[in-house]
């Protein structure tokens, strides 16, 4: 299933997509929910981010360019850093570069959503707590990263966390390329099997290290291939089996005009 959150005549609502048509839904997503009888036409509302995480999770530096490259021990310690859930917005919403640069990168990421709460979860039982798969772009401000490595600031300015456009229930991570078009030009595609530290490796670790619940979204870390990018850019982050996260980045002053 594809569940998205839309918003019609004002109101945010939730539903399912099933073609070019939503069909709302009221209860909790994860846990119990019924159909309302209402359906909206995709093209007659606006698509939000899918969900307004609970906590947002990134891991760094995850992937190589071939898997020759794989090593053969996996890091100790993963690198993870907390986005601010003030960063989400959906798809067709601008990012918006923050004053003091002139240039961000995207992170075209595949980002899990956790429907259970977790802890101490065995890497083999993992997936029975994932409750699906939206698109992610971890947008970065390399210049705002602190001198002794800390990436805290640089992560987390207001819209620099797109997700969208929905959250697909139905799918194998294990079998998707990960992909980005930076102004139609493809600079992004990997499969999974390109990640350092694996899917399941990854959500097992961070059990063991904190509580997992549901609304969590963890971004399994960026392909080869992000660049720096400036105001009038458009970016389009895509899972083929999920959807396109398409943004344009403004400048500060843009964002002001516009609103």
């Amino acid at each position: 299933m594809k569940f998205v959150r839309f918003n019609a005549n004002s109101t945010l609502l939730t539903g399912v997509l099933d073609g070019n048509q939503i069909k709302e839904i009221s209860g909790n997503m994860y846990t119990e929910w019924d159909y309302t009888g209402q359906v909206f036409n995709q093209s007659d509302v606006k698509l939000e981010a899918p969900l307004q995480p609970n906590q947002i999770i990134g891991i760094g530096a995850n992937y190589v360019s071939k898997v020759e490259d794989l090593p053969n021990e996996l890091p100790e310690i993963p690198v993870f850093f907390f986005k601010p859930t003030s960063s989400v917005i959906g798809p067709e919403e601008n990012i918006v570069i923050p004053k003091g640069t002139e240039q961000v990168k995207f992170e075209s990421e595949l980002a899990i959503v956790i429907g259970k709460e977790a802890k101490n979860v065995a890497e083999e039982d993992v997936l029975d707590y994932v409750f699906g798969y939206t698109v992610g772009n971890d947008v970065t401000a390399p210049r705002f990263f602190h001198q002794d490595g800390h990436w805290t600031i640089g992560k987390s300015f207001d819209t620099f966390t797109p997700l969208g456009p929905v959250i697909e229930t139905e799918l194998d991570p294990f079998k998707v390329r990960v992909e980005a078009k930076l102004n139609g030009v493809q600079k992004q595609d990997s499969g999974t099997d390109l990640m350092i530290v694996p899917i399941r490796r990854m959500i097992s670790y961070l059990t063991q290290v904190m509580t997992l619940k549901p609304g969590d979204v963890i971004l399994t870390g960026s392909p080869v291939g992000a660049e720096f990018v400036g105001a009038g850019d458009i970016i389009e982050c895509e899972i083929k089996e999920i959807g396109s996260l398409k943004n344009t980045f403004v400048s500060v002053k843009e964002s002001v005009k516009t609103n």
